[in-house]
């Protein structure tokens, strides 16, 4: 029998939905067993509480375990690569953060290309810093600390939880847009450097407002601004950083994502499960503890946020000169 053109097509048609059926049928039974959360950070930090706030939520709207599973190392490169290894099956998620963004141009030779080998799922929290200075520092508003930073140039030490660190970062666009000369003094996480701020060794910190609460509360370190895009209602009384520096904005984010090619019907549900989360009053709540808010939207929305965070940061990165430890 003579096949036409026409047919053939039809039947070639017919065999690619087969094909995919299996595919498709995974996708929308999904989850069957546990899925993992790689995190670059170890158990403990704010970015793995948000990790467990987020897996359980799933775990309890989805039926089956989300694990934790935290591979610290490298500025979360090492749960990076390994993410970006697994199967495109919805079984392995990471927890994207500002390190995926600013690694780019932290690093001149990464084993990948984090914005084509993962696709981002779901936005979860953005997170605020305070810019907060030792109470003997005679400025109280940020055009005062600008002023007198420019009055002692190379003078002032600017603390940070480390060498590109959101802390340090912040600092480094505070500095570019501002113009003024900072000497930062990087620590080994916020704790050391948040004790060498009260002391007095350092005068000024772009920190955590979770990490920095403590602090500001009593009066040990005097908080100038916020370095959000809006006031924070964890400090309703602190102006923004932008409010002098207009354009100025240095946050956090964390979220999630998928090795490329996981099916689309998957980020579909993990996208709208998460924006259930965000949309409950208690589960803001534990987000606002954290000094942060939520971080709703598309996972197309999610993609646009990560690639505008990383065409910014890399712009501060090459600007401060600033090199991996």
């Amino acid at each position: 029998m003579k096949l036409t053109r026409r047919r053939l097509l039809q039947l070639g048609g017919t065999a690619v939905t087969a094909a995919g059926l299996p595919r498709l049928a995974a996708a929308l039974d999904y989850p069957t067993r546990p899925v993992r959360i790689l995190v670059g950070y170890p158990a403990g930090g704010a970015a793995d509480t948000v990790a467990r706030l987020i897996a359980q939520w799933l775990s309890q709207r989805l039926g089956k375990e989300f694990i934790v599973d935290n591979r610290p190392g490298a500025n979360t490169n090492i749960a990076t690569e390994t993410a970006i290894a697994a199967a495109p099956d919805g079984y392995t998620l990471l927890l994207i953060t500002t390190s995926n963004a600013t690694n780019v141009g932290m690093y001149a030779h990464l084993n990948f290309n984090f914005l084509r080998d993962i696709a981002p799922v779901a936005g979860v929290v953005r997170v605020a810093n305070v810019m907060e200075v030792n109470p003997e520092v005679p400025a109280r508003t940020v055009p005062e600390f600008i002023a007198y930073a420019k009055a002692n140039p190379g003078k002032i030490n600017m603390a940070s939880g480390g060498i590109g660190s959101t802390p340090h970062l912040a600092g480094a666009l505070f500095e570019m847009m501002a113009g003024v000369d900072l000497v930062h003094v990087p620590y080994r996480g916020d704790a050391p450097a948040l004790i060498d701020m009260v002391g007095g060794r350092d005068q000024v910190m772009f920190d955590l407002i979770s990490a920095s609460i403590g602090f500001l509360k009593p009066g040990k370190l005097r908080g100038l601004a916020v370095t959000s895009a809006g006031r924070t209602p964890a400090l309703p009384d602190l102006p923004t950083v932008g409010e002098f520096l207009p354009g100025y904005e240095a946050t956090s984010f964390q979220g999630l994502g998928a090795p490329k090619n996981t099916p689309k019907e998957i980020i579909e549900t993990l996208n709208r499960e998460t924006n259930a989360a965000l949309g409950d009053a208690n589960f803001r709540a534990r987000l606002a503890a954290l000094g942060g808010v939520g971080l709703p939207g598309s996972a197309e929305d999610f993609g646009k946020l990560i690639a505008a965070e990383t065409e910014k940061w890399t712009k501060v990165i090459k600007f401060a000169g600033i090199k991996p430890q």
